[in-house]
C-alpha cells in the first residue's frame, strides 16, 4: 500500500533564516582570528530591528553591526520598501561571556551540554537523503538564484519564500511520484498572481524536479493565499534555531531538538549531529545498509558518549549490533575527536544556515565526505553481494586514496539500547519526532 510523505524548506530570506545567518556570521567572524572561541550566539529580527545576544568568550574583536548589515545585504534586504533593510535597521548587542561553570567541563574536552543527536542517510537520492527534503531545498534555492541573477526573469521576486513537497512512496519505500508542490514566494506589488504561478511552475518547479516524477495528477499550489507582498522580518519576527527540521531531514528522521546556528563545535548539538550524519552516510555508501539512523547521547563535561544506537530497519547486511560495534571501534566520537576529524574549527558556518546542513556538495561540509567508506567496506561479508548506492565514484576513489587516521573510542554503552527510535521505513509514513529542546 502506498503512502505519502511531505517535507518543507524555507529560503535564506525567511525571518528565522535571517536570524540563523546572522548568528553563524558572528561565529565565522570570530573564528577567522580565534578558532578556540566559545560561541553561543542568538539573534532576533523584526521590523527594522536586529537583537544579537548570547554567550561568547573570545580574544577576537568583532564588529557586530558590520556583520549584521553585511549579512542582511547579502540575503537581499536592501530596500526600505521591505520595512527591514541593511542600511536602516537598528542593531542591538546583548552578548556576554560563557558561564565559567560550563567552561570548566569543556576545557577538559568534555561535551558542552547534555543531549541526544541523530544522523541519518538512505539511498533514495544521490545525496543519500530523503527525497522530499532534497527537492524542497532545491526549489527555494532555485528561487534565490533567479532573484539574485537579476537578469529579467521573475524580476518581482523578494527574499522571503517557502516550499513544500509531497512524495508518494510504494510499500517498499521507493519514491513513485510527486503528489503536490507548495511554493509561497514574496513578490513586488505590481505583478499578477497568474504570472507568478505560471513562472514558478515553468521556471522553478519543472526545472528542479525531474519530469518522471511529475504527472497529470501532481497538484501545484503557488501563493495559495493569493498574495505575499509583505514578508521577511516585517511580516513575521525571526529567531535563531526555529527551523531545525528544515535544517536536517525534513521530519523523515528523528531530531534531538538542539539547534545548530550560532554554536561553536564544542556544542555537541552541532558537532555530534554532523558526526552522526557522517557515520550514517558512510554506512549507506559502503553498502552496509540501505538506510541508517544513528543516535548518540552525551553528558555535559563528559567526553565519551553515554550511548550510541544504530537502526537500519532490516536493511543491513550485518546486524545493527555489529555495525554499532564497528563504529565504536573505528570512530572517535568524543567532541575533540569529532572536531579534529571533521576540521570544524573553521569559519565555514554561515553557508550552512540556509538550504540544509546535509546532502550538499561543498568541500567545507566535511561531514558529507565518504572518507569512512574504505573503513566500513572491510566489514561487508564477502559472500554478500551488495549494490552500493549511486554516489560519485570520484568521491569514493578520493576517500580510498587518503583515508584519515581515526582514533578508537570504546563508548560506555551496552549492545542493546533501552529505547530504539524508529526511522521511517515502514509502509506508513513515519511518526514525526517532537523537538526536545532548542538549545
Amino acid at each position: 500500500m502506498s503512502y505519502f510523505f511531505t517535507s518543507e524548506s524555507v529560503s535564506e530570506g525567511h525571518p528565522d533564516k535571517v536570524a540563523d545567518a546572522i548568528s553563524d556570521g558572528v561565529l565565522d567572524a570570530i573564528y577567522k582570528t580565534d578558532p578556540n572561541a566559545r560561541v553561543a550566539c542568538e539573534t532576533f529580527v523584526t521590523t527594522g530591528l536586529v537583537l544579537v545576544g548570547g554567550e561568547i568568550t573570545t580574544k577576537a574583536y568583532v564588529d557586530i553591526q558590520d556583520v549584521v548589515r553585511k549579512t542582511v545585504e547579502k540575503i537581499g534586504y536592501t530596500s526600505a520598501d521591505y520595512k527591514f533593510d541593511s542600511e536602516s535597521c537598528s542593531v542591538l548587542n546583548a552578548i556576554h561571556s560563557q558561564s565559567p561553570d560550563i567552561a570548566m567541563g569543556v576545557d577538559k574536552g568534555g561535551a558542552g551540554d547534555q543531549g541526544i543527536m541523530f544522523g541519518y542517510a538512505c539511498d533514495q537520492t544521490e545525496e543519500l537523503m530523503p527525497m522530499p527534503i532534497v527537492y524542497a531545498h532545491k526549489l527555494v534555492l532555485k528561487l534565490a538564484e533567479i532573484r539574485k541573477k537579476n537578469n529579467g526573469l521573475m524580476p518581482y521576486l523578494r527574499p522571503d519564500a517557502k516550499s513544500q513537497v509531497t512524495i508518494e512512496y510504494d510499500d517498499n519505500n521507493n519514491p513513485l511520484r510527486v503528489d503536490a508542490v507548495v511554493i509561497s514566494t514574496q513578490h513586488d506589488g505590481d505583478v499578477s498572481q497568474k504570472t507568478i504561478k505560471e513562472d514558478v511552475i515553468e521556471e522553478v518547479i519543472k526545472k528542479v524536479i525531474p519530469a518522471k516524477f511529475l504527472d497529470n495528477k501532481t497538484k501545484y499550489f503557488v501563493n495559495p493565499t493569493g498574495r505575499f507582498e509583505i514578508g521577511g522580518p516585517h511580516g513575521d519576527s525571526g529567531l535563531t534555531g526555529r527551523k531545525i527540521i528544515v535544517d536536517t531531514y525534513g521530519g523523515w528522521a528523528p531530531h534531538g531538538g538542539g539547534a545548530f546556528s550560532g554554536k561553536d563545535p564544542s556544542k555537541v548539538d552541532r558537532s555530534a549531529t554532523y558526526a552522526a550524519r557522517h557515520i550514517a552516510k558512510n554506512v549507506v555508501a559502503s553498502g552496509l545498509a540501505k538506510e541508517c539512523l544513528v543516535q548518540v547521547a552525551y553528558a555535559i563535561g563528559v567526553a565519551k558518549p553515554v550511548s550510541i544506537l544504530i537502526e537500519t530497519n532490516g536493511t543491513g547486511v550485518i546486524s545493527d549490533k555489529e555495525i554499532s560495534k564497528i563504529i565504536m571501534k573505528e570512530v572517535d566520537l568524543t567532541p575533540k575527536g569529532i572536531i579534529e576529524r571533521l576540521k570544524l574549527r573553521r569559519p565555514i558556518y554561515q553557508k550552512t544556515s540556509a538550504y540544509g546542513h546535509f546532502g550538499r556538495n561543498d568541500k567545507d561540509f566535511t561531514w558529507e565526505k565518504l572518507d569512512l567508506v574504505p573503513v566500513f567496506k572491510k566489514y561487508v561479508p564477502k559472500a554478500v553481494k551488495v549494490k552500493a548506492p549511486a554516489v560519485k565514484a570520484s568521491a569514493v576513489k578520493a576517500a580510498a586514496e587518503k583515508t584519515p587516521e581515526v582514533k578508537s573510542v570504546k563508548a560506555p554503552v551496552k549492545a542493546k539500547a533501552p529505547v530504539k527510535a524508529k526511522a521511517p521505513v515502514k509502509a506508513k509514513a513515519p511518526a514525526k519526532a517532537k523537538a526536545a529542546k532548542k538549545k
